[in-house]
């Protein structure tokens, strides 16, 4: 009978394992889509509200869910409480909230790119440097969709497997 009930617990548990390293397979994408998303909107903001780096950021944060939201927040504080350059501010931003993300490092670099740049040009010229970030996150994405695609049903039932290979080997 205790047998039973370890072998229910280490299936459940290598189970478990499998479904949550599948998460983030899938949020990969998702996450991917809110970042576009939410370069447009600081692209409307800058080109036509005429609105501040601060506030723009601080307005993305109420709208997007987290972990997204709390990088354009920090991003926002570090703009107003603090003496410190767009630049250094986004990049601070940036690697704080990073491993709350479920992004790779080709998002990072691509993400401290346009923080290089961003507040630096006119509008126009902004404008053309989100829409660069853009194509670059869009090729990411369709690598985030394809990997899915690729592993997300292999990782669940690795983790079914492993817990019975587990299981005979014990046994």
């Amino acid at each position: 009978m205790m047998k039973i009930i370890g072998a229910c617990f280490i299936i459940l548990a290598t189970t478990w394992a499998g479904f949550e390293a599948s998460k983030h397979l899938n949020e990969r994408p998702r996450q991917l889509r809110q970042l576009k998303s939410a370069l447009q909107s600081l692209e409307a903001e800058i080109m036509y509200g005429h609105t501040p780096l601060h506030e723009a950021a601080r307005r993305l944060a109420a709208q997007l869910s987290k972990p997204l939201s709390w990088f354009f927040e920090s991003f926002s504080k570090k703009l107003t409480d603090s003496e410190t350059t767009v630049r250094a501010a986004w990049e601070e931003s940036l690697k704080e909230v990073w491993k709350l993300t479920a992004f790779k490092q080709g998002e990072f670099e691509i993400m401290k790119q346009f923080g290089e740049t961003l507040g630096r040009h006119d509008r126009f010229s902004q404008q053309k440097q989100i829409m660069l970030a853009l194509s670059h996150l869009e090729r990411e994405e369709a690598d985030a969709y394809e990997r899915q695609a690729k592993y997300e049903r292999m990782v669940k039932s690795l983790g079914f497997l492993s817990g019975l290979l587990l299981i005979i080997l014990l046994i």
